[in-house]
């Protein structure tokens, strides 16, 4: 510690280069403790967590050598990845799994694990999280005391024979980077599509070269890539295999060889069906194939009830007629399952119903938008008892009963509900609730007081609606939101008028107000900037 790092950039190319010396030593770390919110020493840095939580740190001393071994290895790995973009919990989870960051413990679950230690990192403030509509995104507050810029040549000379990691930002030119006698552990190449740069993806050469860095253990390619070579078989450490937004029509049976494989990520791909190879992932953990366009929903083959350690399994085409063999893989923890409908509807609920270990589910509907048809009747279906994590994209009839006993849920995400029953009268008394995300859920003009009554929603700190109909939101319930720290407007291109009582919730620190009326943006500059003058955090898109 600190880890060193190189990076060459030259137009709109970004190469970045990054190791840890074993025998690196660093400034002492010096964690000052705080009264009151305030700091026993001057010259200090505060950080402030995703919950709000506050920590002091010597700005000149910071350091995490003295964080146990578990902690430290973990946080520098997260200022590597979040470098430049903030990380999706989730994947940050299958990424240090995947570096063999976290061990193996009797009676706990990896993923468990290393949900842990992000908690612990962003307590201790040197990790900040935020939420979107895709969930907690994790970032670093203090990259600037754990990564040291060194010139190319020095960096080859200190990273000989050391695990490094690589970062690609491609330009589109279709020239593959230049590794030197670096042995590349981890590589993450952004393509020049994703970037916005040029429509064409990696050429067949280029991740060909890739495919010769024989010791990667994770490759995760993020845009669209021409062809994947039969060579991608050759490396045979790979325990992460990234191809989302690829755009890929088939994989090559070589992958068969990859039997370290724990993570493939397939999502918005153009796969319609996965190869009978992948039952040789006998180490899979993760299988993640969600797609924009339901028409392509990925087959998955006869057998998947073989891959015993899957804990991950999204995308998951309802009328894949396997439903009874997922029925047998009781330790999965994330499920999702895409075009949802009446026809398959009791096969698909009882095998969720019997996942007893489930903390997530998605489920969509095979519907498109809100003229589409119905989610099947939701009140057949019970949730498993562990659920921690529900989305339902789809439309719904009404708001399901069952919601309201959920005491165990922190996150719900309502997508394309289109209901015209007021959705929160179910969810408002959830005592364990912190993410809510209404997106085009509620088909009213007006959001009322019954919104939330006092003391509704107890524990919940962020809300975010999507509402193209909404108008206004006319009042808050005194007390009501008492936890609430983010409050975001996406997509409703008609809301004028933000509710009075907005300003009592003194807990707001963020108001989000994206694609919204002009006039509200306006009133809210002028006549009615009492409502939201003590939030820190105010942004209009």
């Amino acid at each position: 510690m600190p880890c060193f790092c190189f990076t060459n950039k030259s137009g709109n190319r970004i190469w970045s280069f990054f190791a840890k010396s074993p025998s690196s030593k660093s400034p002492e770390v010096a964690i000052i403790p705080s009264v009151n919110g305030v700091a026993k020493s001057l010259s200090t840095a505060k950080i402030t967590n995703g919950r709000g939580e506050i920590a002091y740190f010597s700005a000149s001393k910071f350091n995490c050598d003295k964080f146990p071994d578990h902690l430290k290895s973990c946080f520098e790995y997260c200022c590597i990845v979040s470098r430049r973009n903030s990380v999706e919990k989730g994947r940050l989870v299958r990424l240090l799994l995947a570096e063999g960051l976290i061990p193996e413990k009797t009676g706990e679950i990896m993923e468990d694990r290393a949900d842990n230690i992000i908690d612990e990192l962003l307590v201790l403030g040197v990790l900040q999280k935020s939420s979107d509509r895709n969930g907690q995104q994790i970032s670093s507050t203090s990259q600037e005391f754990c990564l040291v810029e060194a010139d190319e040549q020095d960096f080859v000379a200190k990273a000989a024979n050391l695990p490094a990691h690589a970062i690609i930002e491609d330009d589109g030119k279709n020239i593959p980077p230049s590794f030197k006698s670096l042995q590349i552990q981890s590589l993450f190449v952004i393509t020049a599509q994703r970037r916005g740069l040029v429509n064409q993806g990696l050429s067949r050469v280029y991740v060909e070269t890739l495919c010769g860095l024989q010791s990667l253990s994770l490759l995760d390619l993020d845009g669209v890539v021409e062809y994947l070579p039969d060579e991608v078989g050759d490396l045979v450490h790979l325990r992460y295999l990234g191809l989302a937004n690829s755009k890929l029509q088939e994989l090559p049976k070589t992958l068969a060889n990859l039997q370290k494989l724990q993570t493939l990520d397939i999502r918005f791909c153009n796969l319609s069906a996965l190869p009978m190879e992948i039952l040789n992932f006998q180490q899979l953990r993760h299988l993640l194939m969600e797609n924009e366009l339901l028409s392509r929903a990925v087959t998955i083959p006869n057998g998947i009830g073989k891959l015993v350690n899957l804990h991950t399994c999204t995308g998951v085409f309802a009328g894949c007629g396997i439903f009874n063999e997922f029925s047998s893989l009781t330790q999965l923890q994330k499920f999702g399952v895409t075009c949802v409908s009446e026809d398959h509807a009791s096969e698909v609920f009882a095998a969720i119903m019997k996942m007893k270990n489930l903390t997530s589910l998605s489920l969509r509907s095979d519907t498109e938008a809100c003229e589409g048809t119905f989610f099947p009747d939701m009140e057949q279906f019970s949730p498993p008892p562990l659920l921690q994590e529900l989305h339902l994209d789809g439309r719904l009839f009404e708001m399901p009963q069952w919601l309201a006993s959920m005491e165990n849920l922190t996150t719900l995400f309502l997508s394309s509900s289109c209901l015209y029953e007021n959705p929160t009268s179910v969810l408002q008394f959830l005592p364990k609730l912190q993410i809510l995300t209404l997106w085009e859920a509620y088909q009213k003009k007006l959001i009322c007081k019954e919104f939330c009554n006092a003391g509704g929603f107890p524990a919940l700190q962020s809300l975010t609606i999507a509402a193209k109909y909404l108008v206004a939101w006319t009042e808050i319930a005194n007390g009501a939101f008492p936890s609430l720290r983010c409050l975001s407007f996406n997509d409703c291109p008609n809301l004028m008028f933000l509710p009075e009582g907005l300003q009592n919730i003194k807990t707001l620190e963020s108001l989000y107000l994206r694609k919204v009326h002009e006039d509200l943006v306006r009133r809210l500059m002028s006549v009615e900037n009492y409502k939201v003058k003590h939030i820190s955090d105010l942004k209009f898109k």
